[in-house]
């Protein structure tokens, strides 16, 4: 008597991230058109509600996940040969990256004058509630007491203590190894309830720019045409020209790949806006591009909280001289030196989150320039924060790659077999033990 073994194929399919992602956007402008052109107001508020509900999950996890992710990488640092080497690497080429974004920012607000026939007027600004300065920014630092960062989520002073407590963890050595392994088990805990919340991005794509089109339409963006273009062509020539070139010359690898194994992680940052509420899955498809877990979980939350070539370079510079064209100031060479170095040093202060308003005026309130300037492009702001967003990601993923790759750490085989779409597999990937160094 024999049984049969026979077993029906599997029809079971599920569309890979990045097209979940897509079919989201499509979606959404479909529904946020409806919204707007047929005066649809329960469309437009369950949007709203949607879209809402994805960014305030996100930001749930944020102040927790920023503490203990940057504890646990300066930790890490200490399993990894030549750390010292490795961080100011790091460090380095965040600012050269800044630098070259806030040059190409530069350029192109000159040739184009993005303030020029909008038809704005100082009139038209607002001064914002909450501005920066170097001396708020200086003072801001150091929190007062250790639960107002957590509850106003403020991120600076959160990233500070947690570094003061990974250096002083380092430095207790094998007494502070039970407070590590619970930051580490913690952390993992954040990282895996987050993993579900980057599971309804999809979904959270419909809301958010469903909501976007509905309430700001493409009456906003045909006003702020000019200005609108020169963050997206400034942001897609470092997305696809700067980060590509260093990828070929300096870090010997071909950029094709990356991008591939790195797009889930920009498409999330584009819909969430959000560098942190990204971070586990940059960190993820940064380890799967070949960088060693114990390296990649350094410097994916230091960049997270630091490295905002979109928010921090290409915006501020464009802004200054569109708010400078607006208000009839002139701008000399030391100006744009200024806005260079703000850009390099002050980059923390957008810290990670939505929206890039804390760095814009520190730049403005550096040059001199009227603050009423923010209140012109507070309307505008969340759709210029898409890409933005999905620059500063890429930026956070290309820098370990690259340090990786020129130290000798690079895992070449992993980055030249990457696939897309980490998202689809189970969160459980064997840790890349750190070869010698080169």
């Amino acid at each position: 008597m024999s049984v049969s073994t026979n077993t029906k194929p599997s029809l079971s399919f599920r569309a890979p991230f990045w097209a979940q992602i897509l079919a989201g956007l499509v979606l959404g402008v479909l529904l946020g058109w409806l919204a707007r052109s047929q005066d649809v107001s329960w469309l437009v508020t369950t949007l709203e509600k949607v879209g809402g509900t994805f960014i305030g999950l996100l930001k749930l996890a944020v102040a927790p996940l920023v503490f203990f992710a940057i504890l646990v990488s300066i930790t890490n640092l200490r399993k990894v040969n030549n750390a010292a080497r490795l961080a100011s690497r790091t460090l380095l080429w965040f600012m050269i990256t800044s630098l070259v974004a806030v040059a190409i920012g530069l350029t192109i607000g000159l040739v184009t004058n993005p303030g020029a026939g909008t038809g704005l007027t100082p009139a038209d600004g607002a001064e914002p509630e909450k501005t920066g300065s170097w001396i708020d920014f200086l003072t801001g630092i150091v929190p007062t007491d250790v639960i107002t960062p957590f509850t106003e989520l403020n991120v600076l002073q959160i990233v500070f203590m947690a570094a003061v407590a990974g250096i002083a963890a380092l430095q207790l050595g094998e007494k502070a190894q039970p407070i590590l392994t619970l930051s580490e088990s913690v952390l993992e805990l954040l990282q895996k309830a987050l993993w579900w919340v980057i599971r309804l991005a999809p979904l959270g794509t419909v809301g958010l720019i469903g909501n976007a089109i509905a309430t700001y339409g493409w009456d906003l963006i045909g006003k702020y045409a000019t200005f609108t273009a020169d963050i997206y062509v400034g942001c897609l020539i470092v997305l696809f020209g700067v980060y590509p070139a260093l990828l070929a010359t300096v870090a010997k690898v071909n950029p094709v790949q990356f991008f591939k194994g790195a797009w889930p992680a920009i498409q999330l940052a584009f819909v969430s806006r959000s560098s942190v509420g990204t971070m586990p899955l940059t960190q993820k498809v940064t380890e799967r591009l070949g960088v060693p877990k114990e390296y990649a979980s350094f410097a994916v939350p230091f960049g997270a909280t630091t490295k905002m070539d979109g928010c921090a370079a290409i915006y501020p510079a464009i802004a200054a001289i569109f708010v400078a064209q607006i208000f009839d100031i002139q701008l000399g060479v030391g100006d744009y030196l200024l806005i260079a170095f703000v850009s390099v040093v002050g980059s923390a202060a957008t810290a990670g989150l939505t929206g890039a308003t804390v760095m814009l005026t520190l730049t403005l309130s550096t040059l001199g320039l009227p603050m009423e300037g923010v209140g012109l492009l507070l309307a505008i702001d969340p759709v210029l924060d898409m890409i933005r967003t999905a620059t500063n990601v890429a930026g956070q993923a290309l820098v370990p790659v690259v340090v990786s790759a020129r130290e000798g750490l690079l895992d070449r085989d992993a980055y030249d077999t990457v696939q897309a779409s980490p998202v689809d597999d189970t969160p459980a990937d064997e840790p890349r033990r750190v070869p010698a160094a080169a």
